[in-house]
């Protein structure tokens, strides 16, 4: 019932932004050849996600957690390393943090979270921490032979920062996001010249720009209205 309600809680332009990215990117898998179900569901399940990541639910991160572990299995058989392991061993650990921290902390007892402002000490932590996890990273995936070494380090870095801030319940969150995804378009556009069934990756992370873009403006107006 409560998932019902989740979707029913959806208004009409959440409504026809969720289905238009549906359809993008259902549309781009009928296009590429042979066809890559595991992308197509990973793809349909992010989209979604992000949906309810903007509205500030819970169940956006629910989805976010098992997005990650498929997102996680399609970069590895590319060689994208990077990516597999930053979804597998940070994004979605993050995300199963941030189903807690957002649950204990509902505005007024509504479905919405409460949106938080950033100390200073979690500025100067989330800056030092980027630069370690980019430092060490770099080291290992180019020991690994990651496919794309610099892209998928930087990949890496806007992936921290936004998981980072997506537990702080920061409105910033979706700016961090929205770098990852135009690295990550270019990154499986890379990967699509190779094989073109990677091509849906491509839409999904057009759409997830577009509703990381739409989730800053609404985190931005829940934040207005949170603290007026």
């Amino acid at each position: 019932m409560k998932l019902l309600n989740s979707f029913r809680d959806l208004t009409k332009f959440e409504l026809i932004l969720w289905i238009v990215s549906l359809i993008t990117v259902s549309g781009s898998f009928l296009l590429s050849s042979p066809p890559d179900y595991l992308t197509l569901i990973a793809s349909l399940i992010g989209v979604t996600a992000l949906i309810f990541v903007s509205k500030g639910y819970v169940l956006g991160q629910v989805l976010t957690v098992i997005f990650s572990v498929f997102y996680g299995i399609i970069s590895f058989f590319f060689s994208y390393y990077g990516e597999m392991i930053t979804y597998l061993c940070m994004t979605a650990p993050i995300a199963v943090m941030a189903v807690v921290s957002w649950a204990r902390h509902p505005y007024k007892r509504s479905a919405v979270v409460e949106v938080s402002r950033l100390k200073k000490g979690q500025i100067v932590f989330m800056w030092v921490a980027a630069i370690v996890v980019t430092a060490v990273f770099y080291f290992i995936l180019g020991a690994l032979g990651n496919a794309n070494l610099i892209v998928s380090t930087v990949s890496v870095t806007t992936s921290f920062l936004a998981s980072y801030l997506t537990f702080c319940r920061s409105p910033y969150y979706a700016l961090a996001y929205a770098a990852n995804d135009l690295v990550l378009i270019a990154l499986w556009i890379m990967a699509t010249l190779k094989a073109p069934s990677y091509l849906p990756m491509v839409f999904c992370f057009v759409q997830f720009f577009v509703n990381d873009m739409y989730g800053f403006f609404n985190w931005s107006r829940l934040r207005r209205e949170q603290n007026p």
